[in-house]
């Protein structure tokens, strides 16, 4: 019996029955509308019986695996097929009598809870547990469970794809006849054929697969809409191999829904995109969330011309005119992923090239930046604004984490979303290496860099580690019961729904340090050799800490006599909040970098300068000039937070910092630090810079407002409250939700 889920709780639900039905391919057709701002349109699924069906069914074909098949391999990138036409347009007319419909147009039937049904009485399902009894009651219907949240349904139905032209090609030795029973079995083994398609028929596959969308329904289907999931079955049907295989949904979004956000850009136009909320995408369509969920997909995207709709598809996308005024984009991925990482962005967008960082990156042949690779969303990258000035030091680190991506947490995705140090750890460690070959560092440079960026990220992690609750600060928080899923394929993402998670970077930092720490035992080159046999041994697969763990210490058997191993890996590093305990005895060798130790020497002619002149006081004498060293981005941050460690700056200090280092000119983390020094010390001068700051990076000062409420300074205060009022509206729900605990 299935765990029932609450809402209210920190846990984000999965509620998906994974374990019976997979979904292997959607087609969208979807109307952008910034009036009312709403996405709406239709969805195709089309599925195939999950493993553990297959496992009890003697009619089955074997287990599922966690991994991609030969027909998930990556196919290279086409030029864009026929736009998907729209679906309604064909939809089946029949009519039933044992249920009402909800339809396009028709009066919305949601209860006083936002809920949706098209059944004549409350279903009273909760959870998916009624889809669990196949084997102990073949006499109840079978019931596909979606991840849903925010959508108002209206309509779905099965849809004949044995009505296709050609599509007899995929039936191989069956004959088509009348009898319903023979019609729904030969429709299954359709779609069953289609998406087991061999990967060099990419082609062919995408194509039918677009004809199947376009084929008329051939019978309504009994839903329910809940909080996080949308329940659909067929009367009668009570296995999910006798189940639908394709179904079409008619759907529209919320504006409220938290899977998009509409706002307007720099410009004032409007434009709404999808931004890694905690929710993933179940508030843009109905899907299958849990990662093993791996599936393809092509979307056709209307919107008003003059809007350029962009997607993480393989192709580049070419707009068709539908009518006046309207254009339609359209774009595939043939590499199967979890769903979270469709992404969308419509609005104004222009391309811009910057051909000397291309150059600059591309003179090195050794180096090879798959150029439209992003965090958790193929061929597509989401940067904030914040990153783009004050040089290319920030946005280049910031490009090369996610570039990283495309092998963590894409190619390699963990296999239970609680171990998110599994895409984020290694993207951390990995950009440093990225990033020193876009530049072309010699070997000192860059081993001075590294040991600076780790110095600023253990600073990171010990003020992280002060600050949060304990329970966030672990790696693998569901420890021996990681990867485990409830006999459907539900499950929960532990502290999923935290709003204050999404701002903390502990899986960053301490998944960072774990790997580092390993490394620095191995040997750097061997431990590079094992990254690259871990990628390929992987690659298309869903893996869980022990996994690399086990592979790694397989290649060092010599390291087991020192006590390395599995289980204490896990002790030190996942399953412990607090600093791990091999990081603190490692000591804080970094210190001995020359750049490093640069800064501690501009730091203490900071500090001498500033005691000078309060000593001075208000007397005028004349003061020796200090020459202050140029300083890298990284070493101003380490000057700056070095410098807050102070009690007291003076005015004269402050003002001569933000001359000599110019810093409203330096990149966001600069500023973000020259910002904590304004506040700190009350320094009215730039208060216009912390509140430029609040305006403009808003994710980057949500913890400003913090500081501004606990000086319980009027003034700062009123800033933070005029700041909040100005930003709110265009600040995600998550950081206007921290902020707002904050003020009030």
């Amino acid at each position: 019996m299935e765990t029932q889920l609450d809402p209210m709780k920190d846990d984000l639900p999965l509620m998906a029955n994974t374990s019976y039905v997979l979904v292997k391919h959607y087609i969208l057709d979807l109307d952008v509308d910034f009036q009312s701002k709403v996405i709406e349109g239709v969805i195709v699924l089309f599925l195939e019986p999950g493993s553990r069906y297959r496992k009890t069914s003697s009619t089955g074909r074997g287990g599922c695996r966690s991994q991609f098949d030969e027909t998930c391999q990556t196919r290279p990138s086409e030029p864009c097929l026929s736009p998907v036409t729209n679906a309604a347009t064909r939809s089946s007319e029949t009519e039933y009598n044992d249920f009402a419909v909800c339809g396009k147009g028709d009066e919305d039937t949601s209860d006083k809870n936002g809920n949706h049904s098209n059944e004549e009485q409350a279903s009273g399902i909760s959870s998916s547990k009624d889809c669990c009894d196949i084997e102990n009651d073949g006499n109840k219907d079978f019931l596909l469970v979606l991840d849903c949240c925010d959508l108002t349904v209206l309509k779905v139905e099965e849809v004949d794809v044995a009505a296709v032209s050609g599509i007899e090609k995929f039936t191989r030795s069956a004959k088509l006849t009348d009898v319903p029973k023979e019609q729904e079995s030969l429709r299954n083994l359709i779609v069953n054929e289609l998406v087991t398609l061999p990967a060099d028929r990419w082609e062919e596959q995408l194509h039918y697969f677009t004809r199947c969308s376009q084929a008329p329904g051939c019978g309504e289907l009994l839903f329910t809409t809940g909080t996080w999931s949308l329940e659909i079955r067929k009367s009668g049907i009570h296995t999910p191999a006798d189940f639908p295989h394709a179904i079409r949904i008619w759907y529209k979004t919320k504006p409220e829904g938290s899977s998009v956000t509409w706002t307007t850009d720099q410009s004032g136009r409007p434009c709404v995109y999808t931004m890694g909320s905690p929710i993933n995408n179940r508030a843009l369509f109905p899907c299958q969330e849990p990662p093993v969920a791996l599936s393809t997909w092509q979307a056709s995207v209307r919107t008003a011309a003059g809007f350029v709709v962009l997607m993480s598809g393989e192709n580049s996308a070419d707009p068709v005119q539908l009518r006046e005024g309207i254009l339609s984009w359209y774009y595939y991925v043939t590499m199967p992923m979890p769903a979270s990482t469709f992404t969308v962005a419509v609005g104004c967008w222009q391309e811009v090239k910057q051909q000397s960082f291309t150059a600059a990156i591309q003179t090195n042949t050794k180096f090879s930046m798959p150029s439209s690779q992003a965090d958790f969303s193929p061929h597509i990258i989401f940067l904030s604004q914040s990153v783009l000035p004050g040089g290319s030091h920030l946005c280049g680190t910031r490009l090369c984490h996610e570039i990283a991506h495309a092998w963590f947490g894409l190619a390699i995705g963990a296999r239970d979303w609680t171990e998110e140090w599994i895409s984020e750890g290694f993207a951390t460690f990995l950009e440093d290496i990225f990033w020193a070959r876009a530049q072309q560092l010699s070997h000192d440079e860059v081993k001075g860099q590294r040991e600076l960026k780790a110095l600023l990220r253990w600073r990171r992690l010990r003020d992280e580690v002060q600050n949060s609750e304990e329970e966030l600060q672990v790696l693998r928080p569901k420890k021996e019961s990681t990867g485990e899923v409830s006999e459907s394929g539900a499950s929960v993402v532990k502290h999923g729904l935290k709003a204050e998670k999404i701002f903390m970077q502990v899986h960053y930092l301490k998944g960072y340090f774990l790997l580092r720490s390993l490394a620095r035992t191995i040997g750097e080159a061997s431990y590079l050799a094992s990254l690259r046999k871990f990628v390929h041994k992987f690659h298309g697969q869903l893996v869980l800490s022990q996994d690399f763990l086990c592979m790694l210490l397989e290649d060092i058997p010599e390291h087991k006599e020192s006590g390395l191993t599995v289980e204490s890996i896990f002790q030190n590093w996942l399953d412990t909040s607090g600093i791990p305990k091999p990081l603190l005895e490692e000591g804080e060798t970094w210190k001995e970098c020359q750049l490093v130790q640069q800064v501690s020497g501009e730091v203490t002619k900071w500090i001498q300068t500033n005691q000078r002149i309060r000593k001075s006081g208000k007397k005028k004498r004349k003061q020796d000039e200090v020459v202050f060293q140029k300083l890298l981005p990284d070493q101003l941050v380490l000057l700056l937070e070095s410098l807050l460690e102070e009690k007291t700056l003076c005015p004269r200090i402050l003002q001569c910092l933000e001359k000599t280092y110019q810093l409203q000119e330096q990149d966001a983390e600069v500023r973000h630090r020259w910002c904590e020094l304004v506040v700190k010390h009350k320094y009215l001068p730039g208060y216009g810079d912390v509140e430029r700051f609040l305006r403009e990076d808003q994710a980057m000062g949500v913890y400003l407002y913090g500081e501004l409420m606990v000086n319980e300074d009027a003034k700062q205060q009123e800033l933070a409250r005029k700041c909040f009022a100005a930003a709110r509206e265009h600040m995600d729900a998550s950081s206007a939700k921290v902020v707002a605990e904050m003020l009030f």
